[in-house]
C-alpha cells in the first residue's frame, strides 16, 4: 500500500476527529480494530458537556471546545448541544467535595434543598445540605459528531479501515511500518489514539509508555419513576460522584460512577458494583429501584494527573500521543483534534503554553 503522511491508530472520537483535522493538508489513514467506529469509550459515553468538569487543564480544554460544539462547521449544519443542566447535591459529609468542585468554577448557581427538589422531585430533601447547578451543561449528540467527523475525513481524502487490529509496528528508513488486519501500512508519523490500548500500541512501537490506567465505568437504564416525566430534568449527581443519573429517552441512566482498574477489554458490567451503586442512588431518592432494563460498562483511561497526554514522544521519532482523555474525551475532542493537527504540522498552537506543558508527554519522562 502506498504510504500516508499519518497513520492514526484508533477510531474513536479522538482518532476520527484528529484524522479529519489532519486530512485538511495531509494524507491520513485511520486504523480501527473493531468492526465499527466508536465501539468502546465513545459509544458508551454519558454524552454530556460540562464546562466545569475536570481539573484546571481540562476546564481550559472544555472552554476551547465549546465554540465548535455550538457551531460544528464541516461536521454538522447545526449545534451538537441541547440544554440539560447539571445538578450536584451534597450531604453534610460531602460539603467539602462540593466546595472543591466550586473552587475556580464558573456559572454555578447555589440552591437550597427545596430548589433542588423542585428540579428533581425524587430527591430526598432531608439529606441535602447544599446543592448547585450548572445551567450551561448540555447534552452532546455523540453519534452525529462522530459521523460528521468521519464524513469530513473521507471528504478530505482520508481513509478509514475498520477490523484493522494492529499486530506489529516497526520503523525503517524514516517510516513506520504498521501491520493491521493482515495488511501493511506506512507513514512517517503515527498518532496513538488507541484509548485503553494506547500502552499496548506504544510497546509495539518501542516507545516508552505514558502511565495510563484503564478504569471501568458502569451504567444502567432504569424505568422512569411512576408519575414523573424526566425528560427535562438535569443530570443529577452526588457531590462526591458516588452515583449520577441522567434522563435518557424518557428513562433514567444511572451510574455508580465506579473507577475500577481493569485490563484493556470489551468492558462488561459487574453485577455487584452495579448493585452497590444503585443502592447508593436509592439512599438519595424516593424512587425504589425495582428493575434494570439494560446495563453496560465502558473504559476511561487516565494518566496519574488525570490530564491527557498530547504531543510527540520525546524518545521515539514520529510517534505522537493522543491518549488519557479519561471521562472527558468527547467534550475535549474538538480542541484536541485541532491541537494534534497543529503539533503534527508544525503550526502555532492555539492554546496557551501552560496548557501545552500540562498536556505534554514529556512531563512523565523528565
Amino acid at each position: 500500500m502506498s504510504p500516508s503522511d499519518v497513520i492514526v491508530i484508533g477510531g474513536g472520537i479522538a482518532g476520527i476527529g484528529a484524522g479529519a483535522e489532519l486530512a485538511a493538508g495531509m494524507s491520513v489513514c485511520v486504523l480501527e480494530a473493531e468492526p465499527r467506529l466508536g465501539y468502546h469509550a465513545t459509544g458508551r459515553s454519558a454524552a454530556i458537556f460540562i464546562r466545569n468538569y475536570g481539573n484546571a487543564t481540562l476546564r481550559a480544554l472544555n472552554a476551547a471546545s465549546a465554540g465548535f460544539l455550538e457551531t460544528p462547521e464541516g461536521v454538522s449544519d447545526r449545534s451538537l448541544l441541547t440544554p440539560r443542566g447539571e445538578l450536584l447535591v451534597a450531604t453534610e459529609a460531602e460539603l467539602g467535595d462540593l466546595e472543591t468542585y466550586g473552587a475556580g468554577a464558573e456559572g454555578l448557581e447555589w440552591l437550597t434543598a427545596a430548589q433542588a427538589v423542585d428540579l428533581v422531585p425524587i430527591l430526598r430533601p432531608e439529606i441535602i445540605a447544599a446543592a448547585t447547578i450548572e445551567w450551561d451543561a448540555q447534552d452532546i449528540d455523540v453519534d452525529r459528531m462522530l459521523a460528521g467527523y468521519a464524513r469530513l475525513l473521507k471528504h478530505r481524502g482520508g481513509q478509514i479501515e475498520t477490523g484493522a487490529r494492529v499486530s506489529a509496528i516497526r520503523r525503517e528508513a524514516g517510516l513506520w511500518q504498521v501491520t493491521a488486519g493482515g495488511r501493511d501500512y506506512r507513514a512517517p508519523v503515527i498518532v496513538n489514539a488507541a484509548g485503553a490500548w494506547a500502552t499496548e500500541v506504544a510497546k509495539l512501537a518501542g516507545a516508552r509508555p505514558v502511565p495510563l490506567r484503564p478504569l471501568r465505568r458502569t451504567a444502567a437504564i432504569l424505568p422512569a419513576p411512576a408519575l414523573h416525566d424526566v425528560r427535562n430534568w438535569p443530570l443529577f449527581s452526588s457531590a462526591s460522584e458516588s452515583w449520577y443519573a441522567k434522563p435518557e429517552a424518557g428513562k433514567l441512566m444511572v451510574s455508580p460512577a465506579d473507577e475500577d482498574p481493569v485490563e484493556p477489554q470489551d468492558a462488561w458490567a459487574d453485577d455487584m458494583v452495579l448493585a452497590e451503586g444503585l443502592h447508593r442512588f436509592e439512599q438519595a431518592v424516593t424512587m425504589p429501584v425495582t428493575r434494570v432494563e439494560h446495563s453496560w460498562a465502558g473504559l476511561r483511561s487516565f494518566t496519574p494527573d488525570r490530564s491527557p497526554a498530547v504531543g510527540f514522544d520525546p524518545g521515539c521519532e514520529g510517534f505522537f500521543w493522543l491518549a488519557g482523555q479519561g471521562g472527558y474525551g468527547v467534550q475535549t475532542a474538538p480542541v484536541l483534534s485541532r491541537l494534534t493537527m497543529e503539533l503534527v504540522t508544525g503550526a502555532t498552537p492555539g492554546l496557551p503554553d501552560s496548557v501545552l506543558e500540562a498536556l505534554s508527554p514529556d512531563r512523565f519522562h523528565p
